[in-house]
């Protein structure tokens, strides 16, 4: 038991979120050169003649130089064994990190030093809100001019109600970067612009009291400035408390260069002592502790296609409690099947390793021969352990399917639901009319694109997409409704999705208002259940 509980304990699992063009690639693949996983960082920029990111492996990723989906990274570092999921940035694809903060203990974010807080990462704090995770901010890009930092601090906390407090703080931006003030250690840490892709260059570290010292390195302008800034920050910041920090009240906030790697080791240190081991999960309502109960976990992403030559789908699980080892029988809930795991396996972008093991905060990929759902949960065979359902959030834009070559309706068919089961998409049919007329709703129009590329690419199936102007979404709570007999309003469409629940779709929002006060005991919810 000891050596479980110390395999979990020294497990780190996080997500790190930002707005598109934050550095966020870049900073991940920092972390895994510390962490020696990879030896050189290539440019994450999506040029023909750059290395692609160690963590965006699908085509169209490198391609168009964006994430589309989720990556799962893991490396050693400093004693801990580390965890992170990379999310992808644009708001187009925010489903997928929706669901993948739900697997993740805390999150790293990603802020421009020179954009501040911009609308996704608004976004993606709510979901980080509505979880009460840690939140970590680190300020990218002080190599480039940036915005004023008190500013920036007060931008965070009115934008997205959280309380600040840096632990270190930036000496200039741009040209004028000199490096960072370590208010804990009350030491300057000095900057120096090194070759892209390498460790963190020479840095020496000044104490603050030695003021001679620091003029040296600084200048004597930009010593004054801190240490007018110090004494300012010293009365109106919020004081370091960790205990606001792992409740997510508090965000303690970095300054560095992920793209010259200043401050990102300075960061992961400092990181890991604040976040903390895995983190308890719910089931049925009681908490499940990581280390006192044997193996379970949550399937909280599915993948399709990783791998071209053999056409497989991989349902990424986070292990919340206990310990996996590849032989052991375990039970999937939903179905009541009792199973042993396929090719058990720990995903580095798109290449894997079969494992063993694994512990709690660990997350492993396995082979899905079809029966795993978003959301579902594994546990050994004699527990009774069901983790809450994940929550699919509301498409926003819908459009028609139609295939091309109607002779490949069963390639189009799989493809569809398979890309369906993933997440990224969510799919509807026609009341009364079956899988005939597919319907397609999305949450960012870029997923009709990805849609089209991957059935086009991977099922071989041509599509065309009929945008439809409906943009309200509400799924039936009430048990007993009859769909033929609800009174709806000319703008509203009756359809059902996979799982045969039935939904209303609107053009109008106060259509929806209107159908609720013509048919009394009806209820509905903008979020349904994976």
């Amino acid at each position: 038991m000891s050596n479980i509980a110390e395999e979990i304990n020294k497990r780190r699992t996080f997500a790190i979120i930002s707005h598109p063009d934050a550095g966020k690639t870049t900073l991940t693949e920092k972390f895994l050169l510390y962490g020696g996983a990879i030896n050189l960082a290539g440019s994450v920029k999506g040029k023909a003649t750059a290395r692609h990111a160690v963590s965006d492996w699908m085509e169209i990723e490198k391609e168009r130089g964006i994430s589309v989906t989720s990556s799962v990274l893991q490396f050693n570092y400093g004693g801990y064994c580390i965890n992170i999921l990379d999310t992808p940035g644009h708001q187009d694809f925010s489903e997928d990190t929706y669901r993948t903060l739900m697997a993740a203990d805390s999150a790293v974010m990603v802020i421009d030093g020179a954009k501040g807080v911009e609308p996704q990462t608004r976004k993606l704090f709510k979901v980080c809100g509505m979880r009460g995770i840690p939140i970590f901010t680190f300020i990218n890009k002080m190599d480039r001019d940036a915005n004023d930092t008190f500013e920036l601090l007060d931008e965070i906390e009115k934008e997205l109600g959280i309380a600040t407090c840096p632990v270190n703080w930036p000496i200039g931006c741009g040209k004028s970067f000199k490096g960072v003030y370590d208010r804990h250690k009350q030491t300057v840490v000095t900057y120096s612009d090194t070759e892209k892709g390498t460790k963190e260059g020479e840095t020496t570290v000044i104490p603050i009291d030695d003021e001679d010292a620091v003029t040296q390195a600084v200048g004597e302008e930009r010593k004054q400035i801190l240490f007018d800034e110090i004494e300012l920050l010293d009365g109106a910041s919020a004081e370091y408390d960790l205990e606001a920090i792992r409740n997510g009240k508090l965000t303690p906030v970095f300054f560095g260069s992920a793209l010259t790697n200043f401050g990102v080791e300075i960061f992961l240190q400092y990181f890991l002592q604040m976040t903390t081991t895995p983190l308890p999960r719910i089931s049925k309502g009681e908490s499940v502790d990581p280390v006192a109960n044997d193996f379970s976990a949550f399937v909280f992403k599915i993948q399709a296609n990783m791998n071209k030559a053999h056409r497989d789908r991989i349902a990424f699980m986070r292990i919340c409690s206990g310990r996996y080892d590849a032989d052991m029988d375990v039970k999937h809930v939903q179905s009541g099947k009792v199973m042993r795991l396929s090719r058990p396996q720990q995903i580095m972008a798109d290449e894997r390793k079969i494992l063993d093991e694994a512990y709690g905060g660990d997350i492993i990929g396995v082979f899905d021969p079809g029966i795993f759902s978003i959301g579902d949960t594994l546990c050994m065979p004699k527990a009774d352990i069901m983790y809450e359902g994940i929550p699919t959030f509301a498409p926003e834009h819908f459009a028609r399917v139609r295939q091309i070559d109607t002779m490949k309706r069963k390639q189009f068919v799989k493809g569809i639901t398979q890309i369906a089961q993933e997440g990224a998409i969510q799919i509807f049919q026609e009341y009364n009319t079956g899988m005939e007329e597919i319907i397609v709703g999305v949450v960012g129009v870029l997923q009709f694109e990805v849609l089209k590329y991957r059935l086009e690419n991977e099922y071989n199936v041509e599509i065309k997409l009929e945008p439809l102007p409906y943009e309200h979404i509400r799924w039936i709570v009430s048990s007993d409704t009859d769909l033929d007999k609800i009174v709806g309003t000319s703008d509203m469409k009756k359809i059902k999705d996979l799982k045969d629940r039935p939904l209303l779709l609107f053009i109008n929002e106060w259509s929806v208002g209107m159908t609720l006060d013509r048919n009394k005991g009806l209820e509905l919810s903008e979020f349904g259940t994976a």
